[in-house]
């Protein structure tokens, strides 16, 4: 079993019967999706929320119920993955390209939970990209502002198309290297004009499942 999947099915023990869910995208929520579905078969009655088309078309394929975030008063708990983590669990977020819809399922969640394999716990933010969501309106000027400042932008292309998020969006991906100040770069760059979000998630995980070897490592938020 990969560390991936350690991590996604040590998450479904914080599920219980009843909740509203918030599923997450990315390659680890693949094996959470895929095991929730197997308890839904089995009984378990629980309501989700999806970050992205890419998992609201998996999970409703396996029979899992897919409602939208307006039609719930709250969700209990999130279950989503992250491109890196550090010590204090802020972390990276936007490497699948729903960082947005991410973003915003986690702050409307009672608790949220990241599920990782070991790569993705680093000592400092910034190896990984960092994902920034822009709208494409005056999207080259915002791209100019960010070679300004150094960032080393690059807008993010899929098959040598430039990537489209689910809301219409493009993402520029700044390749900083290392990140000293997580919180004042995050209100730094979602001050800028066309900046519709920033893949750095502060302050939101509640606790992080680590995949580790052949068990798994959790980290609560102090």
């Amino acid at each position: 079993m990969t560390e991936k999947q350690l991590a996604a099915e040590k998450s479904i023990e914080y599920i219980k019967d009843g909740m509203t869910l918030g599923l997450g995208t990315g390659s680890t929520v693949f094996y959470l999706v895929n095991k929730l579905a197997e308890l839904v078969k089995q009984g378990l009655n629980v309501t989700c929320v999806s970050t992205s088309n890419q998992t609201s078309e998996l999970a409703k394929n396996l029979g899992i119920k897919i409602v939208n975030l307006n039609e719930v008063a709250f969700i209990d708990l999130t279950i989503d993955g992250a491109d890196e983590v550090d010590p204090n669990l802020n972390g990276i977020k936007g490497g699948g390209g729903a960082l947005l819809f991410e973003k915003i399922v986690a702050k409307v969640s009672k608790k949220v939970i990241w599920i990782v394999d070991s790569s993705k716990f680093v000592n400092h933010l910034g190896k990984f990209p960092l994902p920034v969501e822009i709208i494409q309106f005056g999207s080259k000027f915002l791209l100019h502002r960010f070679d300004e400042l150094g960032f080393n932008p690059e807008l993010r292309k899929r098959d040598e198309n430039i990537f489209i998020t689910d809301s219409g969006n493009f993402i520029v991906d700044l390749h900083l290297n290392k990140i000293t100040d997580p919180i004042n770069l995050e209100a730094e760059i979602k001050m800028m004009q066309g900046v519709v979000e920033v893949g750095l998630f502060n302050n939101i995980a509640d606790e992080v499942i680590i995949g580790k070897n052949n068990s798994t490592e959790i980290l609560k938020r102090v």
